[in-house]
């Protein structure tokens, strides 16, 4: 039987998830719409942990990662804000000298596809990536079979503070 390994967290304490919550809100291309959105959720959940807008002439997809994602989805619903939510993974670079052809190159050994990547704005170790990837679960056991430390929701709370 093979191994599991379980998540590496900073709290370090049991089983965690190793995937975070992200929303990913759609905007209409008007001035000061994003203010709105930005405001609603650092008012109501303290903080933005992670940001990536994808702007078209008429409207916007903002997908970002709240430190609190449950009081992140009451603050978009109270706000009526349009939102889906999807899993992806918070992995730090690791301290080499090509962090990101690392991160690559583990992904490719399993021909795993990345759709996207995004920095995290906050970290209190090394800087971080949100990946969305083709198999969340193969793509999070091979990465910490490989070293690298990925950030679970917890992680993502007490950065928030």
């Amino acid at each position: 039987m093979e191994e599991v390994l379980p998540p590496q967290t900073q709290a370090g304490s049991g089983f965690e998830s190793t995937r975070v919550r992200q929303f990913t809100i759609f905007l209409e291309n008007r001035v000061g719409r994003l203010m709105l959105l930005v405001r609603a959720l650092e008012e109501h959940v303290g903080r933005i942990v992670a940001l990536s807008i994808e702007e078209s002439a008429d409207s916007a997809l903002v997908r970002l990662i709240c430190a609190d994602a449950e009081s992140g989805r009451s603050a978009l619903r109270h706000e009526g804000f349009s939102f889906s939510e999807s899993d992806v993974l918070a992995v730090e670079l690791p301290s080499t000298p090509h962090p990101l052809e690392a991160t690559c190159y583990a992904l490719l050994a399993a021909e795993l596809n990345i759709h996207y990547a995004y920095p995290l704005l906050v970290n209190a170790g090394r800087p971080a990536l949100a990946l969305y990837v083709d198999d969340p679960t193969l793509a999070s056991q091979l990465l910490i079979r490989k070293g690298f430390r990925l950030l679970g929701e917890s992680d993502l709370r007490d950065l928030g503070n």
